[in-house]
């Protein structure tokens, strides 16, 4: 009992000292971050323990699951990285239960030109660990050594872990516009290459295979996705699934009308060529609106900057002499 008493007295005269209370927060939050990277040493050695990626080698593509398949066969298929081997098996860990969003999420990173095997799992453990490490980071370096406010500490905390985890969500999104931009630039030229092959007696399949070596130095995006079109074609699938597929991984509306009005040639039996040059004289027709919507725009846009950034500055440079010397001339004329 009198181990106790000593015990409480010595908690109690130590709570009442400010530097003590600072050094035993100071030596509970290295102990806390220690514990947690030790535990996450743990967890990332399990995950990547010999036998169970072997294992996991075994087994299909989570996003090739999701996506049916076909990325088995993609260009951008390569070896993995050591990021990717670290962050994959976390992310794993971490897909969506509901098949539906894994879906979504696969057909995103397809939109974007991801098609590696393992990618979903990869993108998950990324946004896992920018969700993670830098509050971690801030928690051990900057808290301890930096005098700041615990309000403003947990709100650095906070707001650090909030951009980590939107982070690859935003890069994923610019990605995908950057790639919808190209493949939209390019189709224009390979819709001209598949009129002129078409009307050289070419057919759909060898026409979009020769445009695809065309644009290998063009325009690379375009051509990777028709040459798996033509890998595909080669694999045994018809004509009709690997143009829906091409539709599917790509997500550009110009692609989807394309691949829509070939799909109604083959049915009713026209002329694929007819079909191509129409379709070409269309997407040029609308590309002329879409630059001729813009430039009627910009006189709107320009607006802002013309009232708030260059007329003050000719303001000051047109009025600005005559009012300083209407200044001093009154001032002479005062004295």
């Amino acid at each position: 009992m009198d181990i106790l008493n000593q015990l409480m007295n010595n908690l109690v005269s130590l709570a009442a000292d400010p530097e003590a209370i600072q050094l035993g927060f100071a030596a509970l939050l290295g102990l806390t971050v220690f514990a947690l990277m030790i535990a996450l040493l743990l967890l990332i050695m399990g995950f990547t323990d010999p036998l169970r990626h072997r294992l996991r080698g075994l087994e299909p593509s989570t996003t090739e699951v999701a996506v049916g398949g076909a990325s088995a066969h993609s260009p951008s298929t390569s070896t993995p990285s050591a990021w990717q081997q670290v962050l994959g098996p976390v992310g794993e860990r971490l897909l969506p239960d509901e098949q539906a969003k894994r879906q979504r999420a696969a057909e995103r990173l397809r939109h974007a030109g991801i098609r590696r095997s393992g990618a979903l799992n990869t993108f998950y453990g990324a946004r896992l660990a920018l969700t993670v490490l830098p509050p971690l980071l801030i928690l051990s370096l900057v808290v301890p050594f930096v005098r700041i406010a615990p309000q403003l500490s947990l709100l650095m905390v906070v707001a650090s872990a909030m951009i980590g985890y939107l982070l690859p969500g935003l890069w994923l999104d610019r990605k995908i516009r950057q790639r919808t931009q190209q493949l939209r630039r390019a189709l224009p030229d390979a819709l001209d290459l598949l009129v002129v092959c078409s009307e050289a007696g070419l057919g759909l399949t060898m026409a979009i295979q020769r445009v695809a070596r065309d644009l290998e130095v063009s325009h690379p995006e375009l051509a990777d996705e028709l040459k798996l079109f033509g890998m595909q074609i080669r694999a045994g699938m018809d004509q009709r699934g690997a143009l829906r597929d091409l539709e599917e991984r790509t997500g550009v509306d110009d692609i989807r009308g394309l691949v829509t009005t070939l799909l109604q040639s083959m049915r009713f039996g026209t002329s694929i060529a007819a079909t191509l040059r129409l379709f070409a004289v269309e997407l040029r027709d609308k590309r002329t609106q879409e630059a001729e919507e813009k430039a009627a725009k910009v006189s709107t846009k320009m607006l802002f900057p013309l009232i708030f950034c260059v007329f003050p500055s000719f303001f000051v440079v047109a009025l600005g002499p005559p009012l300083l010397g209407a200044m001093a001339a009154l001032a002479g004329t005062g004295r």
